[in-house]
């Protein structure tokens, strides 16, 4: 402590004293809009009111009607807008034109115990407490008072002179009603209501005050009370602490702070909460918001990297799977000793009706409502919300169940779509006893999704050689008949030499006069495309489109990451209206290429967690821009190291094109990188 107090000595002390005279009277007021050096120390105040319970004040200031910055044109018209032509004791302008404005305060702080005024003479502190810290601001109420007698104009013209011509009203019978008692939640929402808390402000009566300017005697009389009145020591307890106690004060003793989260709408869900729950509670969730959904979809709102296998065990603990798409169970919308909120029938009635939509659409795709009512014998309010919640309603075909089959899923997932099928049949036996039917009054002529069909190795090998063999047999047959179809066109045919087989040329084929290579399209490979041929499965234009505009605002992505988006995309389309078709990830890589863009083989260390989707990394190729050359060279530097400096980045581009600007290096690093660690790596490459 020694070492410590020669180091910084003390140069000066000063006493502070705690003024109290003014604890609970004193404001300070703010003018956000206007600068602290134009004060309204010289204008003249015409009228001050306030609200204690709410801090409010309201000042009346005069305006200078005379300064060139004044229009008066406007300042007159305001003036008729607000007081018409009549002159009244109750007018807002006196003179005809608005001469005066109102400034009305708003709280800039609820809590002020922090903050107090303090003053400084002959070494002495005094600070007084501040009741409130007031922002004032311009009021508008002046042209509510416009608006409402211009409507008052207008109905005294519709009605014109009418009621003096009526006779006596004639008695009118009155209906009574007495209101029902209202429950606490009305209550609580009441009392939060916006209509609640403007009767509450008005309820407070307004108490007139008396303006005293800053250079007035009564002024200076209320500023000696910012002093202390009684320095004596005994009287300022408050300052008066032990070092412990002064020490507590200083660092008070960390406390759990409850964190209230805001209570919103039932049926708004939050991502970023959602996130923070275990998978199950998150899958439970999102099922009893979308009611129904596809797989993928489903994999498309939950974080990036959440195993599959995983979501497969927990969606089959609240979903069920119709026509290959998920479908909240019953017993999750309406669990035990609840009702519904239309007729009030219990929770285990409901489901059971909902349980037979829900069968009814694993055999077919559209259901009428008017059979539906007549077999469960529910309300039709709620016969029309099952229907509402999985299905669509179409023009001669009823209700059609609104997403279409997901084959696609079903043959991935045989195992689950059997396990599902085995849920169906036990459903099926339940609702049979109950609703006294039978399947086979409800089969369809074509099902929906063909049953899983097990197949061995062997027979599955037998079957492709059955196959070739029937496919070898038509291909010659078309040989056969394009050679008759020749006519005299007959090939001339080099003879060899005994012996002497003709090496295969495998040189490097000659550039063509568009210089492209062949099997490509704008100088970059195309999967699946033969030599003079069109694509095998190439991209619709469609996911071209969508490929393309990512790209354009994510110039750099990575396969996993390219692969959220599209999820994300195809969750906010129309149900029914998905224009791609099955897209596998290497249609998506094709599109990837035929969109200007190229693969960046960025060296990833050999220890690296990222998944194989994450190490393909696709980056922006052409633009038609000059910085299209900077963006190459930031690749090229990337395919040699995974991680780069600033610095070095900088060298090699002025190494290359000259001086580069810092704005087109930001530019640069923006678009194609992220920082981590003072280093930069391409987007989506951060080890995690």
């Amino acid at each position: 402590m020694a070492s410590g107090d020669d180091d910084d000595p003390i140069i000066e002390e000063i006493d502070v004293y705690l003024a109290k005279s003014l604890a609970e009277k004193l404001y300070l007021l703010q003018y956000p809009v206007r600068p602290s050096k134009m004060t309204y120390d010289d204008v003249n105040l015409l009228a001050a009111k306030i609200k204690p319970k709410q801090q409010r004040v309201e000042l009346k200031m005069a305006m200078d009607t005379n300064s060139p910055n004044y229009c008066r044109s406007k300042g007159e018209q305001i003036a008729l807008n607000v007081d018409g032509t009549g002159y009244e004791e109750s007018n807002t302008y006196s003179v005809k034109m608005m001469d005066n404005q109102t400034f009305s305060s708003i709280q800039a702080t609820t809590s002020t115990s922090r903050y107090a005024a303090a003053i400084f003479r002959k070494g002495e502190l005094h600070i007084t407490p501040l009741t409130g810290i007031l922002q004032m601001r311009p009021s508008f109420t002046y042209l509510d008072k416009a608006d409402n007698k211009t409507r008052e104009r207008e109905a005294g013209n519709e009605g014109g002179d009418s009621s003096q011509d009526e006779g006596e009203e004639e008695a009118k019978a009155i209906s009574v009603r007495f209101a029902r008692p209202e429950s606490e939640q009305a209550r609580q929402r009441r009392i939060q209501s916006y209509e609640f808390l403007q009767k509450k402000q008005a309820e407070e009566p307004w108490i007139h005050l008396q303006y005293h300017g800053i250079r007035d005697g009564r002024s200076e009389h209320e500023r000696q009370y910012l002093f202390c009145q009684n320095v004596d020591s005994s009287d300022n307890s408050e300052l008066v602490k032990t070092p412990k106690e002064y020490l507590t004060m200083l660092m008070p003793p960390l406390a759990e702070e409850k964190v209230v989260k805001p209570v919103g709408p039932s049926n708004v869900l939050s991502m970023a909460q959602l996130r923070t729950l275990p998978l199950g509670d998150q899958i439970k969730t999102l099922m009893k918001n979308v009611k129904v959904i596809q797989f993928a979809s489903l994999m498309g709102l939950l974080a990036s990297g959440t195993d599959s296998t995983a979501v497969l065990r927990c969606i089959q603990q609240v979903a069920l799977l119709v026509q290959g798409n998920w479908v909240v169970k019953s017993d999750v919308l309406y669990p035990k000793n609840t009702c519904s909120p239309h007729s009030g029938v219990p929770a285990d009635v409901l489901c059971r009706g909902r349980d037979f939509v829900m069968w009814r659409f694993t055999l077919e795709r559209s259901l009428m409502r008017k059979e539906v009512t007549a077999m469960i014998k529910l309300p039709p309010e709620d016969v029309k919300d099952f229907l509402e919640q999985v299905a669509v309603p179409r023009v001669n075909r009823g209700w059609e169940f609104l997403l279409p089959a997901d084959v696609e899923f079903v043959r991935r997932h045989a195992d689950v779509a059997q396990r599902q099928q085995m849920l169906w049949l036990g459903i099926q036996s339940k609702l049979e006893k109950v609703f006294k039917f039978s399947k086979d009054d409800f089969m369809p002529k074509n099902s929906l999704l063909p049953e899983p069909v097990h197949v061995s190795g062997v027979q599955r090998l037998k079957m492709a050689q059955d196959r070739a063999q029937e496919k070898q047999a038509s291909l010659q047959r078309d040989l056969d008949g394009k050679k008759a179809a020749s006519g005299g066109i007959r090939i001339k045919q080099e003879p060899l030499s005994d012996g002497e087989a003709e090496p295969m040329d495998t040189s490097a084929p000659l550039p063509s006069s568009s210089g492209l290579t062949n099997g490509s399209l704008n100088g970059y490979p195309v999967a699946g495309r033969t030599n003079g041929g069109s694509p095998a499965n190439a991209p619709s234009p469609q996911l071209l489109d969508f490929v393309t505009a990512t790209f354009g605002k994510n110039h750099v992505l990575t396969l996993n990451e390219l692969k959220r988006l599209f999820s994300l995309h195809l969750a906010t389309m129309p149900a029914g209206h998905i224009p791609f078709g099955p897209v596998s990830d290497h249609m998506l890589q094709d599109a990837v290429l035929l969109s200007r863009c190229k693969q960046i083989m960025v060296p990833f260390p050999a220890l690296t967690s990222a998944t194989a989707d994450e190490q393909k990394v696709f980056g922006l190729w052409e633009t038609g821009e000059d910085f299209d050359k900077h963006r190459h060279l930031l690749y090229e530097m990337f395919t040699k190291n995974y991680r780069l400096r600033r610095s070095a980045v900088q060298t090699r581009l002025s190494e290359t094109f000259g001086d580069v600007s810092k704005a087109d290096l930001d530019r640069l690093l923006k678009e194609c990188c992220s920082s981590h660690g003072g280093l930069w790596y391409l987007k989506g490459t951060i080890p995690s």
